[in-house]
């Protein structure tokens, strides 16, 4: 009977009410301890410990089959002996499933001495089945196996790159061939996201770094009695290097991760296979105005760098070594040859390229997940650094033979 003092029942509301079912329940009684009952009354398991004259006695009941055990859960049970007997008087079906179930409720059930044979074969199967196996170490391949795998991806990327270069390349043409293909409006977008927010930033870094480069250089050159020196170690430094390289670098970690992380995200919303479908070209649309913000803008980061990078070394000049702003101006516009300027001016475009390349490529690379997204603004960002990087020794190395 169901109610208060019953087992809780549930009536099927499309028998009107002719046929009762238990519901499943764990019971605390004195004298049996925890135990669990499922589904059905004479089929339900049920395993419980036997408290009794210092003795402990494992009881399990009714059906242990898949099935049955559907509904089945509750604590596991430790006996308070350590010696006890095991009670499997009313079991009645058992599988493997069920077998598992005792077995996670009451892992000491195997080790009972008085458990039937056929049981005890059952346990030390699914028992097998639970224990840890050693795992097979990794082969890990030899070195000359890793390093040719690695110089095969490194191939695999420069190749991509190179492919996504020349496709870059015809639609530049196309666009300069027909001007309205232009998107001007994403155009000026992409110039004020990249650019002049970026702006503010790169003047300050640029600024404290042209004064680290007089601060430093002036402690050495005092020692050499050269101190007045300065002004062409921090014009040539800056126009060379630094006023170019700074922005670079920065718009390697902000613009290339920021182009990644758009395109990679209308990949990922399938925004791109709409815009295909429409008889949008992908490079037209996202590609090319970004890759033409770049190439705008980076001139103008570059010169506003150098600016900012003489003046801090026009502030430390002034405040260490005593030098006027009019005698800074006088010697840098001597002793600085303007060849250095457009020596640094000249690795602008190329720079660009690069960074608008390594972001463009990898967010159109993203598969859909976010996983990939994130793995993809990662290598688009070092990809970009140590490009930049690269072309910049290369260019060192270039301009020095060339005695530029």
């Amino acid at each position: 009977m169901c109610g208060v003092s019953g087992p809780a029942c549930w009536h099927d509301p499309l028998d009107d009410g002719l046929w009762e079912r238990e519901l499943p329940r764990a019971i605390r009684s004195p004298d049996t301890g925890w135990r669990l009952a499922a589904m059905n009354a004479r089929t339900a398991p049920n395993i419980f410990v036997r408290e009794g004259d210092g003795i402990s006695t494992l009881v399990v009941e009714g059906d242990w089959t898949a099935m049955s055990i559907a509904g089945l859960s509750g604590h596991v049970l430790s006996p308070s002996n350590l010696s006890f007997s095991s009670d499997f008087g009313n079991l009645g079906r058992i599988d493997s499933a069920g077998a598992l179930a005792i077995l996670t409720l009451a892992p000491n059930a195997a080790f009972t001495a008085d458990l039937p044979a056929n049981l005890a074969d059952l346990f030390a199967l699914v028992g097998s089945a639970m224990a840890d196996r050693d795992v097979p170490p990794i082969k890990t391949p030899p070195f000359h196996v890793r390093l040719g795998q690695k110089v095969y991806r490194a191939v695999q990327e420069i190749g991509a790159s190179a492919r996504f270069l020349g496709q870059l390349e015809v639609a530049l043409m196309k666009s300069l061939a027909h001007p309205k293909r232009m998107r001007l409006i994403a155009l000026a977008s992409s110039i004020q996201k990249v650019g002049f927010d970026a702006l503010p930033l790169i003047a300050i870094m640029t600024f404290f770094i042209g004064a680290v480069v007089a601060l430093i250089g002036s402690d050495l050159l005092k020692t050499l009695g050269a101190s007045e020196l300065v002004v062409e170690l921090v014009g040539i430094s800056v126009l060379r290097e630094f006023g170019v390289l700074i922005p670079a670098i920065l718009l390697a970690g902000r613009s290339a991760s920021t182009f990644a992380a758009q395109i990679g995200a209308m990949r990922m919303n399938q925004e791109t296979q709409a815009m295909k479908v429409m008889g949008i070209d992908l490079f037209d649309a996202l590609v090319v105005p970004r890759v033409l913000a770049l190439l705008v803008i980076m001139p103008l980061l570059a010169i506003v760098a150098m600016l900012a990078g003489l003046a801090g070394g026009l502030v430390v000049s002034w405040g260490i070594l005593d030098v006027s702003p009019t005698y800074f101006a006088e010697r840098l516009s001597a002793a600085v040859d303007i060849r250095h300027f457009w020596v640094g001016m000249a690795k602008v475009p190329v720079l660009a390229i690069v960074i608008a390349l390594a972001g463009c490529r990898h967010g159109l690379s993203v598969r859909g997940d976010v996983e990939d997204l994130g793995g993809r603004l990662t290598v688009a960002v070092v990809q970009a650094l140590f490009a930049i990087i690269l072309l910049d020794a290369a260019f060192a190395i270039l301009f020095n033979v060339l005695e530029i």
